[in-house]
This record gives C-alpha cells, structure tokens and sequence, in this order.
C-alpha cells in the first residue's frame, strides 16, 4: 500500500475505523519500513536489520556458488529473537494471524523450525508463504499443518471464504479464547492490499465510478488533502508521473482495478474495526496499544496485466477438499476448475482473475512521492503509522514529524511490556522504543538505514543518500525541503555525500548487506 491510501493520510478510499484510531491516537508523518515483505517482516518481528537476520533480500532464492550469503540466507536465523519469542517468557500470550513469508521452508514436510509456533507463538492461522489468491490462499495454514479453506475443521465462514475477511475472525477467535488475566500481544498481517486485485463485490459497488476521472484528478485531490492534513508541507510538489489517464487505451478496465484495490482496503479497515469493538467489548481497548503500518509502499509490479496463453488451461478438473493450493501465481486453477486469467479483457475481483493494479495506480498511492515498493526512494519505504493507545498516548489525533524505522516496532514492545530481552548469542537491538514519542518527547538524533536489491539509501537529520541499484549514482536531497526528492544536491554538497557513503558502507560491512552475493559492489 501506498503512503495517501487510507483516508486518514490523504485517501478517498473509506477507512472509518483506521481514521478512528488516527482522530484518538498519534500519526507519524516519516514512518519507514524496508522496501519489500521479507526485509520489512524480519525486522519489524526481531528489530533488527533484515540482512543481521538473515533475511537481507527474500525468504527463497539462490545464489552463486562461492558466495558468502550471510545476510542472505532466505531463512531466519538463530541470532535473532521475535517479538514472541522476548514477550512470552515474560507473560504474554501470544498470537499470530495472516501473513508469515520469513521461513524459507513451507513444505507439509519439510522443516517448520522457523514457522510461527517455533518462533514463540501460541496460535497460528495464515498464509506461511508471500502470496496467492484471497478465495483459496497458497500454502494455508493453521498452527503447525497446512490446509484448505474446505478442510478447516475451526474456521467455516457462512459466506464465500474470503482471506482478508477470514485474517479478522480468526484474530477474533483467539482474542475472544484469551484469558482476560494474561496480557496478549497479536500480530494480525492483512494481504491486502498484495496482488491479485481480488475483492467482494459488495465492497468494490462503493466505488463504482469513483476512478473514472483517472490518475491526475486522484492524485491531485490526495495531495491536497495531504497537505491539508498537515502530513506534508505545504510546497511539497508531485513527483513525475510515469503515464497519462488519456493515453490509456482500456479506461474502464483501470478504473476498475482501482475500485477493486480500493475495496480491498476498505475490507481490511472493515475488520480492523471489528477487532477494535472486540477489545472494548472486553474491556481492553483503552490499555492496548494498536499499531498499524504496512511492509513496503505501493507495488508496481505488472503481473497479470497482459494476457498470457500458457494460463489458458484445459481440461483441468476441481480440487479435492485435502488438495492444497501450492501456486502462488498463474498457470493455476480455482478449486472449482476454472483457469485463473488476465490481461485488460479480465475484469479484476473474482476469484478466477489474476491482476495487479499497475504504475500509474502505485504512482497515485503512493503520492507525492517518488518510486515504488522495491525501491527506498520515499515512495518505496515511507509508511503510515497511526499508533492508538488511551492510555498511553496523551496527544490525541496528533501528528509527530519524527523519523521512525521498523526497527523500533521490537524495542517499543519491549519497552512497553517490561520484558527482558535475552543476551548473549542474539544480537542486541537495532532500533529504539517510541514510548518517548507517544509522551510528546523527542528521539535522539540516530542515523537509519536501508538495501535492498542493491537499492540502498542513509538518513542523517534532514539528509537523505540515496541510490536506485548498485550501478546507478547516489543522489542527495534534504527532505525537510523536499521530500518528494526532486532536486539532486549531491554535486552541491560532495564532502557531505562522501561522508554519508563512507557511514553506509561502515554498516553494510557491520550488518551483513556486504559482500553482495551477486557481484562486486563497484567502489576504489
């Protein structure tokens, strides 16, 4: 998701219940995550940098034989510890619904030493891998078994299985089976909005027409807004757009795949919701603290968007009820028979469609900034995050202009709860705990820190070194002037952006991003 989508930071899209917790919480304005799924969830789960623990690019891959994969060994390594596994020994119950995609085995069969109940959970429901369809999840997953939505024996929506919605009862299920006299911590990872653009019509109808006007327009009014809401200041400037709404020889079905991406969110607000009333109805809401952020910025990966004849299958035949859907992506089949298509004659939101929503539409998400999910340009790494707390946040409906990293999401719980925090063979934490943001004090001054595919990037105050690719250049901005990244100051300031290369590559080394597996990082 993108910077702008939810309403609360400048979105059309209906959010009432994250709007809620922002009105009566504390919004951060410069919130960054990692660029992609894996880096983002390794870190936010162990605060640590995603290469220290051993997740520095995907949790699956191979590479050159002779390299030293340390950092990227596609697996969570035992150097690190989760948010689980510090809480538990210190009281906590503790659940996990939705999305793991930190475990580089998810065979039936295979090892589960790095799946959820191993890595300090007591209950587990969700998708163990990265991806797949909303109607029939790849690799399902309860506790320490795979299964499909028909063989569940726990979890039989009265209605069409849909994930987002099945993440939200499930979440409650183990919120309405606590015992109210332990605290909990619960790490609900909605899908949405992840590729394919899958999404109930009852939920895509409230937005039919709402994208007709295309991108300008949209993106137009989020900045505005944005503005308005005091999230960005008030010279802030778009950045190019990569395509315009005239030029689009299929309008209807654009349009269409923002309504369905919109409806998407719209669910997943819908049962965040749901969870909120949960914790009042039990009496817990004021002393919880509810985080929300999202793990990369808006993708403009472009799966699904041509139509592609090896995904035409014939002669397939329905699954069995035991028959697990392994696919994450096309050629595949939906339970019933059918093959999963797309291209712009598939209109996206059934479960037989496969779409991704395209560049233009991340461009607009992610408004006003630059680039995309991948990359740590702004636009790849900024994220919303609304903490609530009554209890414990004084500056109601506030925003903080102060830099936080995913990596302070495991020192802030951490701090909150007390716990100790294990010495010795794990590594220490990287990040800091926010509770001094939440009392209206401010953070030392700290440099943060990013690599991802060679897309690298150093914060230092207002300075930002930034590089797309290890074969491209580092640029210089000052995003207390622009954060939108617009104006190149490295040739400006060239000592300035010496220094800040020399400190990154002091922590690639330290950290394990270096050596890169796929070749020499080119420098003297």
């Amino acid at each position: 998701m993108g910077f702008s989508d939810i309403g609360c930071y400048g979105s059309e899209i209906q959010t009432p219940n994250l709007d809620r917790l922002a009105a009566n919480g504390l919004r951060f304005s410069q919130f960054y995550n990692g660029a992609r799924c894996c880096p983002t969830r390794a870190s936010l789960l162990t605060g640590l940098h995603p290469h220290q623990t051993g997740i520095g690019h995907m949790s699956y891959g191979t590479y050159p034989e002779g390299t030293n994969p340390e950092g990227y060994a596609n697996d969570l390594n035992d150097r690190c510890a989760t948010i689980a596994q510090v809480l538990k020994p210190a009281g906590y119950a503790t659940y996990c619904v939705g999305k793991w995609h930190v475990a580089s085995d998810t065979a039936a069969d295979g090892s589960k030493h790095n799946w959820p109940l191993q890595r300090g959970f007591d209950k587990y429901y969700g998708m163990i891998g990265g991806a797949g369809s909303f109607y029939d999840p790849t690799k399902l997953c309860r506790d320490n078994a795979l299964i499909t939505p028909v063989n569940d024996p726990d979890y039989q929506p009265a209605g069409k299985y849909y994930f987002t919605e099945a993440v939200t009862d499930n979440a409650l299920m183990y919120l309405k089976q606590h015992d109210a006299d332990k605290p909990f911590f619960i790490y609900v990872a909605y899908t949405a909005a992840h590729w394919p653009m899958h999404a109930l019509e009852r939920d895509i109808a409230k937005y039919k027409g709402m994208y007709d006007e295309g991108y300008e327009v949209i993106r137009q009014v989020r900045l505005e807004k944005t503005k308005k809401l005091g999230l960005i200041d008030p010279y802030s400037t778009l950045s190019p757009a990569p395509g315009a709404w005239e030029d689009q020889p299929n309008k209807a079905w654009e349009a269409r795949c923002m309504e369905v991406y919109a409806a998407m969110i719209d669910c997943m607000d819908q049962g965040i919701g749901k969870i909120t009333a949960e914790l009042e109805r039990q009496g817990q809401l004021d002393n919880t603290l509810i985080l929300f952020l999202q793990d990369n910025g808006a993708c403009d990966e472009t799966l699904g968007r041509t139509d592609n004849k090896k995904w035409h299958l014939k002669g397939i035949k329905p699954m069995g009820p035991d028959e697990l859907q392994t696919k994450t992506w096309p050629p595949m089949r939906t339970r019933d028979g059918r093959p999963v298509l797309g291209g712009p004659d598939i209109m996206p939101g059934a479960e037989d469609t496969y779409v991704s929503y395209g560049r233009n539409w991340a461009n607009v998400s992610n408004t006003p900034f630059r680039e995309y999910k991948h990359f740590v340009h702004e636009g790849g790494i900024s994220t919303p995050l609304i903490a609530f707390w009554p209890k414990g946040i004084a500056a109601r409906g506030g925003i903080t202009h102060q830099p936080g990293h995913i990596i302070d999401i495991m020192a802030t719980c951490v701090d909150l709860a007390g716990a100790p925090y294990p010495q010795g063979k794990i590594l220490p934490m990287e990040g800091v705990s926010l509770k001094p943001v939440f009392e209206g004090k401010k953070l030392k001054n700290r440099i943060l820190y990013w690599e991802h595919e060679g897309n690298r990037a150093i914060r230092d105050g207002d300075w930002k070194l930034v590089a797309k690719g290890w074969n491209s250049s580092w640029e210089l901005f000052n995003l207390k002037d622009d954060r939108t990244e617009m104006n190149n100051l490295v040739g400006k300031f060239p000592e300035r952006s010496a220094a800040m290369e020399k400190q990154w590559l002091e922590h690639a080394e330290r950290t394990h991003i270096l050596p890169w597996p796929w070749g020499p990082y080119g420098r003297d």
